[in-house]
């Protein structure tokens, strides 16, 4: 199958997109489109590996579910498009990272310019039909976000694999901590952060650390 998907990624994905689940899941994807409302935008759908080649990712945030509102989504975990109010979660890694690092609040929650840096900014469902979340779970896209988990884990060495939340914590048996940095900690949506556990993790920070240490220039996070 030609998936147009940026090219390092191509070459690690292409046994995937041989299988017959994921000729099955972009039949019901094409059906899912043209039929309803879905988000991202379809020329947005592989956006988070588009924006970060596989050997220039350094650090892995992976959310569930991409954001099932108009105008939110755009291909990568959390973020939204410049001039889109920012989601309670995304309000919530800001306010994280203003209390880590000491850098203001931004004014934009467009988070391509951290997938520049390297973050690869992996939702494991890349699609989800309009106001309906989870719409699009368990129809493939799964397997098909933990190929590339896995294919990270082997290829690359000294990743740091941010998880936040129960169900991205259930990834964290697919890479390899001998080798890899996982920070681990509740969702930093409202209902969670809130309960304790996001506020004053200090990820951020802590993701630098490991960076430095191993060479690599840190993310700029503001």
């Amino acid at each position: 199958m030609n998936v147009k998907i940026e090219p390092s990624w191509h070459k690690r994905l292409q046994a995937e997109f041989e299988q017959p689940y994921f000729a099955q899941l972009a039949d019901f994807v094409r059906h899912e489109y043209s039929t309803q409302t879905c988000y991202p935008p379809a020329k947005l759908i592989f956006n988070a590996f588009n924006l970060c080649p596989f050997d220039d990712i350094k650090v892995v945030i992976i959310g569930q579910d991409p954001y099932h509102e108009p105008g939110q989504a755009m291909g990568l975990s959390f973020s939204v498009a410049d001039g889109v109010a920012m989601p309670p979660s995304l309000q919530n890694i800001f306010k994280e990272i203003q209390q880590d690092l000491g850098a203001p609040i931004p004014a934009s929650g467009d988070l391509s310019r951290w997938a520049r840096q390297g973050v690869l900014l992996l939702n494991a469902t890349l699609t989800v039909r309009a106001h309906q979340a989870a719409s699009h779970q368990r129809k493939g896209w799964e397997r098909f976000t933990d190929a590339a988990i896995r294919a990270l884990s082997a290829e690359r060495d000294h990743l740091v694999f941010i998880l936040w939340g129960g169900y991205a914590r259930s990834k964290a048996p697919l890479i390899d901590r001998t080798k890899h940095l996982i920070l681990e900690s509740v969702h930093p949506s409202p209902l969670s952060a809130n309960r304790g556990g996001w506020f004053g993790n200090h990820h951020f920070s802590r993701c630098n650390e490991w960076l430095k240490e191993q060479g690599k220039e840190p993310i700029e996070w503001s």
